[in-house]
């Protein structure tokens, strides 16, 4: 009965006056939904900055992670520069403790990278700069590239107590022998060892390093906490004694590398070298581990975007030899985090250089693989080796490298023809 009045009292009115009231509702209408497009515009706007601004400005991406939440519009950089002349002045005041080996940063937990990376101290040159070689040598081996620019530097983050995994390491994937009449160094980058009762003996290490001549150890104290200062300064080693190598790998004691495969099958020696070259395994998309009680716990404080540029697993990458000066010198710039990869992966941003994906997505890995020769003979990588497996597969592998697969091949055959037997018995 409403909607008939409603009705009857709409058909009386006059034609103009329809009109008005048709146009003032499209009206509304329309700019309720302009108010809507441009809402939406917004949000996919700040969308768009947080997870894809990397490959639009890396820079700005890089910048942006290193934002407080409680900042608000402040300048990260003018903040970044305040921490760091800061740090420089006081490392000034403290120069005279700096000489003994006390002074070391003792960046044993998470704890002191939240302080602003209290490492970076030691780090700071005049004007709050970050120095160029902030810590000074106890071994090194500057002559390696004295008589030829090799083709291949490993650069493997070792702790000074693991003196088997280094002997390993020689007798296997790092031995020269894998590499004929090619320019090869093995490198292991070493800080220094905690001070107490259990503690390995310096001497020890000392011996090591004239019976080898591969160790280059500097003052920084050896924790997993320090990795990234451990990684850079293997890279400014590059680019100091070095700087001519084509390709330096970059892993750790733990792992198994296919040295010969990695030559021969991805870096390829007959090809002119490439330039701006960084290859492993590519981790994309991973977000910030916000878990207090995680390893790779990354507070907000640290770095507040919601996503890590594209970095490669600090189990075992490669790159180009022109990268390493590149990298470190980007590394000057930016703050200090305790996730050497992913800090790697900044760098890069910074750099415009996008880690590329390997020919094959199973040559890097960052987990163990379960071993067979057919397997290892395709492989770049695998994880989580002790010494006396390391030999043993090695040995393994290379006595059966010609012929691994075929070797597979007559295995799954023969377990074939003996299900097939048993098969024909039952029937």
């Amino acid at each position: 009965m409403q909607w008939r009045r409603r009705h009857c009292c709409l058909a009386k009115m006059p034609w103009n006056v329809k009109r008005s009231l048709f146009r003032t509702h499209m009206m509304g209408l329309v700019s309720l939904a302009s108010l809507s497009a441009t809402l939406l515009f917004l949000c996919h706007q700040d969308w768009l900055l947080g997870h894809a601004g990397l490959r639009d400005n890396p820079v700005s991406y890089t910048i942006r992670g290193f934002r407080s939440r409680n900042e608000g519009n402040q300048s990260s950089l003018r903040n970044l520069w305040r921490v760091t002349a800061y740090t420089a002045a006081k490392a000034q005041a403290n120069s005279s403790s700096h000489q003994d080996d006390s002074s070391m940063p003792e960046d044993s937990g998470l704890q002191n990278s939240l302080s602003t990376n209290s490492s970076l101290h030691r780090e700071m040159g005049v004007g709050g700069r970050l120095a160029a070689q902030p810590y000074g040598y106890v071994l090194n081996e500057p002559h390696k590239c004295r008589e030829s620019n090799p083709f291949l530097i490993l650069l493997i983050a070792a702790e000074p107590r693991q003196a088997d995994a280094r002997n390993a390491i020689r007798l296997t994937w790092g031995n020269d022998s894998v590499a004929p009449g090619l320019g090869f160094v093995r490198l292991f980058l070493l800080g220094m060892g905690s001070n107490g009762p259990d503690a390995y003996p310096q001497s020890a290490i000392e011996e090591e390093s004239r019976q080898y001549h591969d160790i280059v150890q500097q003052e920084y104290q050896d924790t997993y906490y320090n990795l990234t200062i451990k990684t850079l300064m293997g890279m400014n080693w590059v680019a100091t004694y070095c700087p001519g190598v084509r390709y330096v790998m970059k892993t750790d004691s733990d792992m198994f590398v296919n040295t010969e495969y990695l030559i021969q099958k991805l870096l390829k020696p007959g090809l002119p070298p490439r330039q701006n070259y960084f290859t492993g395994y590519l981790m994309r998309g991973y977000a910030p581990n916000r878990n207090k009680d995680s390893k790779w716990y990354m507070p907000s404080e640290l770095y507040s975007s919601e996503r890590y540029p594209i970095f490669c697993s600090g189990t075992g990458y490669v790159f180009s030899g022109d990268l390493a000066e590149k990298i470190y010198q980007a590394s000057l710039g930016i703050r200090r985090l305790h996730l050497e990869d992913v800090y790697v992966g900044i760098c890069l941003a910074k750099l415009r250089v996008d880690p590329e994906p390997p020919p094959n997505e199973f040559l890097f890995n960052h987990w163990r693989v379960s071993y067979s020769s057919c397997k290892y003979s395709h492989l770049i990588t695998s994880h989580q080796f002790q010494p006396n497996e390391l030999i043993k597969y090695w040995s393994h592998l290379q006595s059966n490298k010609h012929n691994a697969c075929l070797n597979m091949a007559k295995e799954k055959n023969g377990r074939y023809r003996h299900r097939k037997l048993h098969s024909d018995r039952l029937w």
